[in-house]
């Protein structure tokens, strides 16, 4: 149910309640090469309480089983049709606006070539090469010359697909460009926008939807403007984890479709309940023994808790995630009520931040 604050509660893990989790990738289960701490094990549980998994991500630089098999050797079980990328979208979006067996200028990599060959569409590299349109997704390799063959192409009038806008992509070394970038750079020399396929556009939840059968499908991601966005115009509930690109302060800020149904420090969230979150009058709120309150400008967490020595003492697993939704609520609660404000929540952040780890 949705609360007066605007989060969803669930007196079950969510695992069991939503029958797929469509998951990001960047920031919530890997970051690089890498797994994030915990999300291998938090996957296999929620698959053990009986939940599918698709992995969809908005980068197109790998093919499907080239993910598949990264994550396998994270440790998760999968199989190569459990990955849904942008690139598949963006293939069915072309494959909607040119004739059968049409060449297509492909400014990217092999998840882009590989998923035109699914639409019998064929990829080529230069606007001299006669293709009826253009698609661009986000590859490391992609430089000037494909870029200016990208430009000449669109400046001609053809049709141009992106993978998607994201402005940054995680990597292991900090926040790099991301295809959106990249996409600037065409729109710049040739005063054309591109159809976008990726989140928060419907294409990409939709190919999702489409290719894991979803009947309950639970969007999980890291990020306020895609991820949650796309599956609130979807209409799709969501979980934001903290393990990527989204800082608590700015989850804290989120406004209108920015705003998921529930928040997480990780992949763990999947795997409880999620307390209901009240509303206590003005920019306050409370859940499971934590209550926030706007005071002077300032977010205040408060612990109501049982002490240590109570014969009940807080469970330390569920009091990060209920002092979070306390937290999100209250701010919300204030944003709504008063606009734009400043608000300081330092204090807060730091608190919860510590609990967290």
């Amino acid at each position: 149910m949705m609360t007066a604050a605007s989060l969803a509660a669930s007196t079950q893990p969510l695992a069991g309640v939503y029958d797929v989790a469509l998951l990001d990738l960047d920031g919530v289960v890997y970051v690089g090469a890498d797994a994030v701490p915990g999300a291998v094990a938090h996957l296999a549980a929620a698959q053990q309480l009986g939940q599918h998994l698709g992995y969809v991500t908005n980068n197109a630089a790998r093919a499907p089983h080239m993910v598949a098999e990264h994550l396998r050797e994270l440790g998760l079980s999968l199989d190569d049709t459990d990955v849904v990328t942008s690139a598949q979208a963006a293939a069915r979006l072309v494959a909607e606006r040119v004739p059968a067996g049409a060449r297509v200028l492909v400014v990217g990599g092999a998840g882009l070539v590989e998923a035109l060959a699914e639409h019998d569409l064929t990829s080529v590299d230069s606007a001299d090469d006669g293709p009826a349109a253009v698609v661009q997704g986000f590859h490391p390799t992609v430089g000037w010359q494909l870029l200016a063959e990208g430009a000449y192409a669109v400046a001609a009038g053809l049709p141009w697909v992106a993978s998607n806008a994201d402005r940054t992509v995680p990597t292991a070394r900090g926040i790099a460009p991301g295809n959106g970038m990249l996409v600037e750079a065409i729109g710049a020399a040739t005063g054309v926008r591109p159809v976008v396929a990726g989140k928060p556009e419907p294409a990409l939840i939709e190919e999702s939807v489409l290719r894991t059968g979803a009947r309950r499908p639970l969007m999980v991601g890291d990020r306020l403007d895609t991820d949650i966005s796309g599956a609130r115009r979807y209409g799709m509930p969501s979980l934001l984890v903290l393990t990527g690109v989204t800082t608590i302060e700015q989850l804290l800020a989120a406004t209108g479709d920015e705003r998921p149904d529930f928040v997480a420090a990780d992949l763990g969230g999947l795997l409880v309940a999620h307390p209901e979150v009240h509303g206590m009058g003005g920019a306050a709120a409370a859940c499971a023994g934590w209550t926030a309150r706007i005071v002077d400008g300032q977010l205040v967490l408060s612990d109501d808790q049982p002490t240590a020595d109570d014969p009940a003492p807080p469970d330390t697993v569920a009091a990060p995630l209920a002092a979070l939704r306390a937290a999100v609520a209250a701010c919300w609660l204030a944003h709504d009520d008063a606009g734009s404000i400043e608000l300081d929540t330092s204090p807060a952040v730091e608190l919860l931040g510590e609990m967290m780890q």
